[in-house]
């Protein structure tokens, strides 16, 4: 792709783009697909202590130095907004408050006010200014899905405090966008993985342990199923929002693989080249029994379409997270 491909729904070029959450995990993706792009790109993350600064830091380690990039270190709810949006073409919205089971209890006030204070701040901010707005989503908000693989038009049913405010922000967007203010584009991530993985994510907890020979810890009997996305499938969907996705539109973003975690565990262990001991523990509160994604209105509106296989994907992360090639060879999972 050429620096110049890049383009709104309108087909006016991407010079400048803004990316909340830049030192996340998709979020310093993200940036650095943007700049490969030949495009300016502010990052603003205020490095909160869900997990390791230094981790998140590292995150950035390709694009701090770019000179297309600048590292805005605010909080999206307190800052100049005006002087951040000044000159942007386009907002990648990523940052949030994640975890599904740290939002239970008195943690809730900090997901109501970055997940859904903040993002009606950015939208408010935008309103009327033109340049459009794709918002990261989570598959978090259909909670037990009635239908599998779920489409967008299936009931939602957050089955967890950060679900809940996921689901709030994309109806904000909605609205902004039903009024004309905004044209918001909102992407329901099906579990995304890969090199930089949140260190509270199951795969990187997975890897870890068992490359450290610990036993892991799964939550639940491990038949708990969940459909998979690469983290640069999940990048190339942003990507193909922006250009091509309706005002106020909904898609499903997953990689079409699914797996339960025992699968899982099965792949990793082919890929590790050994066993892996497992420390199991009851359900944990808020967690899905099941999710799949039906992607046929994303391929179909925005020609996404993910390359990354499950197999394929986990030997990146294993090797990025461990520093060594997986084992050769792997046999297939028989089931």
């Amino acid at each position: 792709m050429s620096p110049d491909t890049l383009t709104d729904t309108q087909g006016r070029p991407i010079l400048r783009a803004l990316v909340t959450g830049a030192a996340g995990f998709i979020g310093s993706h993200l940036t650095e697909a943007l700049l490969d792009l030949g495009v300016e790109v502010t990052g603003l993350d205020c490095f909160t202590r869900y997990y390791d600064e230094e981790r998140k830091r590292a995150n950035l380690m390709a694009a701090r130095d770019h000179r297309r990039f600048t590292l805005v270190e605010e909080d999206l709810g307190l800052t100049d907004l005006d002087a951040l949006l000044d000159g942007a073409d386009a907002v990648f919205h990523l940052a949030a408050q994640p975890g599904v089971r740290a939002s239970w209890g008195e943690g809730f006030q900090d997901y109501v006010t970055n997940n859904i204070v903040a993002t009606q701040r950015l939208l408010e901010a935008m309103s009327g200014t033109g340049v459009p707005l794709v918002y990261s989503s989570s598959s978090s908000v259909y909670g037990d899905a009635p239908v599998m693989p779920t489409p967008e038009g299936a009931a939602t049913g957050p089955v967890s405090p950060y679900g809940a405010t996921k689901l709030t922000g994309e109806n904000l967007c909605r609205m902004y966008s039903r009024d004309g203010r905004v044209h918001t584009v909102s992407l329901r991530y099906f579990t995304v993985y890969g090199p930089r993985q949140r260190p509270d994510m199951a795969f990187t907890r997975f890897i870890e342990a068992a490359g450290q020979g610990r036993p892991i810890t799964l939550y639940g009997d491990g038949e708990q199923s969940r459909d998979f996305t690469f983290v640069s499938d999940a990048v190339d969907a942003n990507l193909r929002a922006l250009r091509h996705g309706g005002s106020g539109a909904v898609y499903n973003i997953g990689g079409g693989e699914h797996a339960s975690v025992n699968g899982i565990l099965a792949i990793l262990g082919d890929l590790l080249g050994g066993h892996i001991a497992v420390d199991r523990h009851p359900t944990a509160a808020g967690d899905a029994r099941h999710t799949s994604a039906d992607v046929s209105l994303a391929r179909r509106e925005i020609g996404f379409d993910p390359t990354v296989g499950l197999r394929e994907g986990l030997a990146r992360q294993v090797a990025s997270a461990l520093g060594r090639v997986p084992a050769a060879n792997p046999q297939p999972l028989g089931d």
